[in-house]
């Protein structure tokens, strides 16, 4: 029995889409609701959501700003003012039509995304430079309608967080896309375990409307990119249209300079195919709803529950743990507990007791360890940070193994076919290149790295003079 909950999971090396599947279905993160494309979260998926949320949340404060809620339904008439943001967004938009069985006057969009309303707002709250800084945080749920959907990856509607900030000048509206950026990048590595490549998005693959789009991008178990998190420097673009304005340190009337920032469940997709394995999911420590779960062996002798249920007490202050003591064989609650990714388990049964001790199974290697219990909270918190690093260091290894620099159209191609992940290759900066590379590779470019190298002199697509190194990768 136990061993048929692991076979029920498609090997990730055969099937990695159906891999995906089988996991959030089977470690009950999500549930498919009657609405093409949209899923319900899970208690356990919606836990992982909160301790990424609340990693984050305090960040986001720690650097000054708010939290605020803006409203779900935007009229067409706003969404219309930034001629550029309704073209990127219009083929995703979901629209109200009627109130009860009214026409409406004029069509509502549901939020794909809230920056015409926080500029709107913006215009009624600042008028002087003493006003600014405005920096706005919003938690909420947001609606576009995808083609092609999977859970978590790209779905109709997903939760998120969006800031948006207004500032004096464009240096600070700089200053910040970088900050909101640096902020993403260590929840992905600290907290997720996820190492990142930052750069700036090409003028094709930026956000609607912005003057230019910074990301962060991941590498995933099968070699597919993932775009993780992005902050953009809308510069004046929304502040013109809305007429955003302020008397500036010289009683001169000035636009201001805003960005906006976002993060999505989406990079709970990104954990699981970073970390995951053929027997569930394998959770980092930081983010893991139970990050102990007690399992009392021989739990029908007098004496065994008892301990179990006393070391659950005794560990709970320091770390979120969990006790399975359902009348499961244990070789059911193991794979169950390794299904869901919990980084360690812990069992005690009668010889433990007797000699004081407990066995501490690692998720993520699987080696066991046996441990007296004086000594259990200090191996605990070790253990859990070594898991967390570990889990790193191993997808760190992955993506430098799967990061491929190429310097022709041919080699390009090759590669990708033979080994996916990240390629990197001299561009000219032309579109008609980035074009032509995703037509003929179905590779998209990804990022031009912050960090850049001269592997060539040439274009890797035209052969003509290259400007800069580009991530280009298939991806989600």
């Amino acid at each position: 029995m136990a061993k048929n909950m692991v076979e029920q999971i498609t090997n990730m090396d055969e099937d990695f889409a159906q891999w995906y599947t089988d996991v959030v279905l089977k470690a009950e993160l999500v549930d498919y609701s009657s609405v093409r494309g949209s899923m319900i979260i899970r208690p356990y998926g919606y836990a992982i959501w909160e301790n990424i949320k609340n990693a984050l949340d305090t960040e986001i404060k720690a650097t000054g700003h708010e939290n605020v809620y803006m409203p779900l339904l935007i009229p067409e008439s706003l969404l219309q003012k930034e001629k550029d943001h309704i073209e990127g967004f219009a083929p995703e938009v979901a629209w109200v039509t009627h109130g009860g069985d009214e026409e409406l006057a004029e069509r509502l969009c549901i939020r794909p995304t809230s920056e015409v309303l926080f500029a709107e707002h913006y215009k009624n709250i600042i008028h002087s430079y003493r006003d600014l800084p405005k920096l706005y945080n919003q938690w909420a749920n947001v609606v576009r309608w995808e083609k092609t959907t999977r859970p978590f990856l790209r779905t109709l509607e997903f939760l998120w967080q969006e800031g948006h900030t207004c500032h004096e000048t464009d240096q600070d509206a700089h200053e910040e896309t970088v900050k909101m950026l640096e902020v993403y990048a260590d929840i992905c590595e600290r907290v997720l375990a996820i190492p990142i490549v930052k750069g700036q998005k090409t003028e094709k693959e930026k956000f609607a409307g912005a003057k230019y789009t910074y990301t962060i991008e991941s590498l995933m178990h099968d070699g597919k990119a993932l775009q993780s998190g992005t902050s953009h420097n809308l510069g004046t673009g929304f502040a013109k249209s809305f007429g955003i304005e302020f008397l500036d340190r010289d009683g001169k009337l000035q636009t201001v300079h805003q960005t906006s920032w976002g993060f999505t469940t989406r990079i709970i997709g990104a954990m699981i195919m970073v970390h995951g394995d053929d027997k569930g999911l394998v959770l980092p420590p930081a983010v893991a709803p139970t990050q102990v779960l007690v399992v009392p062996i021989a739990q029908h002798k007098e004496g065994v529950l008892d301990a179990a249920y006393e070391l659950q007490k005794a560990l709970k202050s320091k770390f979120r743990v969990g006790i399975d003591a359902s009348d499961k064989k244990p070789g059911w609650k193991f794979n169950e507990s390794e299904m869901k990714g919990i980084p360690v388990r812990l069992e005690i049964g009668p010889r433990d007791i007797e000699e004081n001790k407990v066995v501490l199974v690692r998720r993520d290697t699987g080696e066991k360890l046996t441990v007296e219990q004086q000594n259990l909270e200090t191996e605990l918190a070790r253990l859990l940070e070594d898991i967390q690093k570990n889990l790193y260091d191993k997808a760190l290894q992955h993506r430098i193994k799967k990061t491929h620099a190429v310097e022709s159209m041919e080699e390009f191609k090759e590669t990708l076919a033979k080994e996916g992940g990240f390629i990197e290759a001299m561009w000219c900066g032309k579109q008609a290149c980035e074009d032509r590379i995703k037509e003929e590779t179905q590779a998209t470019s990804r990022c031009i790295p912050f960090e850049q190298e001269r592997l060539s002199e040439t274009c890797v697509c035209c052969g003509e003079g290259a400007e800069q190194l580009v991530i280009w990768a298939k991806a989600y």
